[in-house]
């Protein structure tokens, strides 16, 4: 017997008993959309992070008063507000005097509170209020979809302008340019000198709902007694790690840390933020996956539990078969082709309805979702081992049977 005729022979098997192959396959196509859905919403969050939330701006990290790390548990935080300094200024002029000695390409700085907008008769509650340095949207790699980033002559004379997020300006003026218009931030007038291209949103949460301001306006406004975020960009991807050594050294030799002392400070980078998933979420999305793969191990089962209902039902069919000269491993093949076919059927049928239902959560809510075409070839090489695995025993009966004892049954 031929492989070709051999999976012929499957497929009439199959299709002379419809109803049966589709209650036999419906464990084998809910095990693998199970599967298949959970990795696709491990996978899409996985990007999400590392585009949206880790990716800081071009080759850039921060520093900032608390790293990571301190929000592993209560006491490791409280240990960190003991220890750690507040980022001042005079740590962003300490670091810019390096720029051009080393890897450090720029160094800016911001802070971020909420505020209230209006314009006109429109009010805007719980904004994004950003105090940055100019160079910061450069830093974050920010497009510009209209006017330009404020200054920094205006930086210096602490002049009220503001570079909007495309929301605002959406919100504001629909009909309009909002560049030259003037919103009240917190009832003091500000300029819009510039507008962002649009960032999306993150959970749902939009990116755009921000207003940055000249960060020396802010502090004559809001005061300078607070903690900064410093944003620190290395010359080029290959000089990342000796700037983020610099800035370290940099740090530590400015606020006199002994060899063997903590840092008092906090360094972000991309792969801190990735790291800190991983320990997070990694134990947690693989026991998931194990947990919905059992359902393929259900599915299994029942394939193995109804072709072996086959064999007992074609006995004489394999007597005939093996009279008109089949041999045992003819007989082998035929019913591991039977048992393999059904479940690489049920397992691109569970594929399909897992990119559906993927497709259907990333539209409806703002849960991330990606159908990697690895997942996909994964799953169908476990459910076709599935189901030979479970023909294998069947397949083995039915190859030892004898066919005059076969040719006899009912």
């Amino acid at each position: 017997m031929h492989f070709i005729e051999a999976i012929k022979l499957a497929i009439e098997s199959i299709h002379s008993h419809k109803l049966r192959s589709f209650l036999t396959l419906l464990g084998v196509i809910f095990g693998v959309a199970t599967v298949i859905v959970v990795v696709s919403l491990i996978e899409g969050f996985n990007k999400y992070v590392d585009e949206k939330i880790a990716n800081i701006g071009t080759n850039a990290f921060s520093i900032q008063q608390f790293a990571i790390e301190d929000f592993a548990s209560l006491d490791a935080l409280n240990d960190a507000r003991m220890r750690n300094k507040e980022v001042r200024m005079e740590d962003l002029e300490a670091l810019r005097a390096r720029v051009g000695q080393g890897a450090i390409k720029d160094v800016g700085a911001q802070e971020e509170t909420m505020c209230e907008l209006k314009a006109g008769k429109e009010t805007l509650m719980g904004v994004s209020l950003q105090a940055i340095t100019g160079n910061v949207i450069e830093i974050q790699n920010k497009e510009i979809a209209e006017g330009r980033p404020f200054s920094q002559a205006e930086e210096l004379s602490a002049r009220p302008v503001c570079f909007v997020g495309s929301d605002i300006a959406d919100r504001f003026f629909p009909t309009r340019s909002a560049i030259g218009q003037t919103i009240k931030i917190d009832g003091r007038p500000f300029e819009i000198v510039g507008v962002a291209k649009s960032l999306g949103s993150v959970f749902g949460v939009s990116r755009d709902k921000f207003v940055s301001i000249p960060i020396s306006t802010f502090m004559n406004i809001y005061g300078s007694r607070r903690s900064f975020q410093l944003l620190v960009a290395a010359i080029s991807p290959d000089a990342y790690e000796a700037a983020v050594d610099e800035a370290r050294v940099a740090m530590r030799t400015r606020r006199k840390l002994k060899p063997n002392e903590k840092d008092n400070f906090g360094i972000i980078t991309p792969s801190a933020v990735n790291n800190l998933r991983d320990k997070i979420f990694g134990t947690i999305q693989v026991v998931a996956v194990g947990v919905t793969s059992i359902a393929l191990v259900v599915g299994g089962i029942v394939i193995m539990n109804i072709m072996l209902v086959s064999v007992t039902e074609r006995t004489r069919e394999i007597g005939i078969r093996k009279s008109l000269g089949a041999r045992r491993r003819d007989i082998l093949r035929q019913f591991l082709v039977e048992s393999t076919i059904q479940a690489l059927a049920g397992g691109a049928v569970g594929v399909s309805i897992a990119w559906g239902l993927s497709k259907l959560v990333s539209t409806l809510t703002p849960i991330p979702t990606s159908l990697p075409m690895l997942a996909v070839a994964v799953a169908l090489g476990v459910s076709g081992g599935v189901g030979l695995i479970a023909g294998v025993y069947p397949a083995w009966r039915a190859a030892g049977l004898d066919p005059v004892t076969a040719m006899r049954a009912d």
